[in-house]
């Protein structure tokens, strides 16, 4: 079935999600080619903001530049994603360590109602992701998965690292989807820590949090390595 056309004005924006998902859900596949022409025919829209949202996901470090047939997905290998989830470890210990230190998400008396808003938003999220792991629903956890921990890193961090975390987080996703698809039953198989992280956050437990972003950080190591050296 081809893609519903897009029509909203932020064609660049709304191209480069659609073809993010296209690559978390499989249906571009590691090692793929393709035109700008190609992109532009499927989606029904002009060449120029297709070839602006490969260059944005090519910066994202989704696509490759192919100089033979225009783009090309990235493949990523686990040498790739153990060195992304050792970065990403780094990084979010120390932002969440920050966090927990200064009471970003326990100040709700003072806070602005915005920032209470915000809390309640990532524990929906939570919930929502937790229930899809618990589940097994690889596709319903692929979105609240990434929505969780981009709230929660514009709640609790600088915008550059909660972007840098996003960038990282997506490529991770892309190189254990296809494993974990190829897996088939995936249930007790997924990391489900999602609601204990906000928990811990909102109480200001600092050893809880540190010891759940270990596990989460260990948790993918572990899966990564096991999926890609069983299939």
């Amino acid at each position: 079935m081809p893609p519903a056309p897009i029509t909203r004005s932020t064609l660049r924006e709304q191209l480069a999600e659609a073809l993010r998902d296209e690559v978390l859900a499989g249906r571009l596949p590691a090692g793929r080619s393709f035109t700008v022409k190609e992109i532009a025919e499927q989606y029904g829209v002009s060449a120029t903001p297709v070839r602006e949202a490969l260059v944005d996901l090519s910066a994202q470090g989704l696509l490759d530049t192919d100089h033979h047939r225009g783009f090309r997905v990235r493949e990523i290998t686990l040498a790739d994603f153990t060195a992304m989830v050792e970065a990403r470890t780094l990084v979010i210990e120390g932002v969440f360590r920050a966090a927990v230190a200064d009471g970003s998400l326990t100040r709700t008396e003072a806070a602005a109602e915005a920032v209470a808003e915000a809390v309640a938003s990532v524990r929906r999220r939570a919930e929502a992701a937790r229930r899809a792991a618990l589940a097994g629903d690889l596709d319903i956890l692929i979105g609240y998965d990434l929505r969780f921990w981009r709230e929660l890193g514009d709640l609790v961090g600088n915008p550059y690292v909660a972007d840098f975390l996003d960038r990282l987080r997506i490529q991770t996703w892309v190189f254990t989807v296809p494993l974990l698809r190829a897996r088939g039953e995936l249930r007790g198989l997924l990391w489900a820590g999602h609601l204990d992280l906000v928990a811990a956050l909102e109480a200001g437990d600092a050893v809880s949090a540190r010891r759940i972003l270990a596990e989460y950080n260990t948790h993918a190591l572990e899966l990564g390595r096991s999926l890609a050296t069983t299939r």
